[in-house]
């Protein structure tokens, strides 16, 4: 039950309410990731007025506001088909439009297509008031510690890498039981993330060479069963997926 609802102008201002102990408050963007059957009294704090909604260019890097809508970067102009494709697999349209990056990264369970793309390409979270910068693998597992008092106000991924997404799904319209993102790096580093289970994305691999990311995709799905696949199927198809990637990343 929402007992109050704020919309401050300063970042400053969020983090006061944000912070306060005698009332449950939480932010939210579009407010996608906030339960409408939210049965505890909690205040909101509505973070659309803050300014964080730019899409900056940074050279190598792009620096996403973390009300950034997941259309906003669906439209951009300099980011990766195979990003965009995620995206698109996240989604519908309208949802889209509201929902924010930072509140998709807060609410994603281990099948969101997009946070896979964003964990395999090593993505950092600018976290305020203590200006801390955490990855995103870091981030996911502990998501609900980090954010107690804090606030997602900046999404950072690099431009210069290479990126492959690959996924297994009943159909075209469902969220995947198994996908991979692989991205390389100029200096050949590979990074392999894989979804599809849990409760987040996992990194599985990082290195210098790929030899190995199969194997252990393989291996991080042993006892990855639900009602949507056994653990053998998805131990098959992420070796499977992993190496489809790195060979399309090898024609490049």
């Amino acid at each position: 039950m929402i007992i109050e609802y704020h919309r401050p102008n300063t970042v400053e201002e969020a983090l006061k309410l944000i912070a306060r102990k005698d009332v449950q408050t939480k932010p939210i963007g579009g407010g996608t990731a906030f339960s409408r059957n939210q049965e505890d009294p909690v205040a909101v704090v509505d973070l659309q007025d803050l300014d964080i909604n730019q899409i900056k260019d940074r050279g190598t890097i792009l620096e996403l506001g973390a009300t950034v809508t997941l259309q906003d970067l669906l439209e951009a102009t300099n980011i990766f088909p195979e990003l965009k494709q995620t995206i698109l697999h996240e989604a519908t349209y309208n949802l889209r439009q509201v929902a924010s990056i930072a509140g998709t990264l807060v609410a994603a369970n281990g099948r969101s297509p997009f946070v896979v793309a964003l964990l395999a390409m090593d993505t950092q979270l600018i976290i305020k008031p203590d200006e801390k910068i955490i990855g995103l693998g870091d981030f996911l597992p502990l998501r609900s510690d980090w954010l107690k008092g804090r606030l997602i106000v900046d999404i950072r991924f690099p431009k210069n890498v290479a990126l492959k997404y690959e996924y297994v799904a009943r159909s075209p319209a469902d969220q995947p039981i198994v996908s991979v993102a692989v991205c390389r790096w100029p200096s050949g580093r590979i990074r392999v993330a894989l979804g599809g289970f849990g409760d987040a994305p996992m990194c599985v691999f990082d290195g210098t060479e790929s030899g190995g990311a199969e194997l252990a995709a393989k291996n991080a799905y042993s006892h990855a069963e639900d009602e949507w696949a056994s653990a053998d199927y998805r131990q098959e198809v992420a070796s499977i997926l992993t190496s489809r990637a790195i060979s399309r990343l090898a024609k490049k």
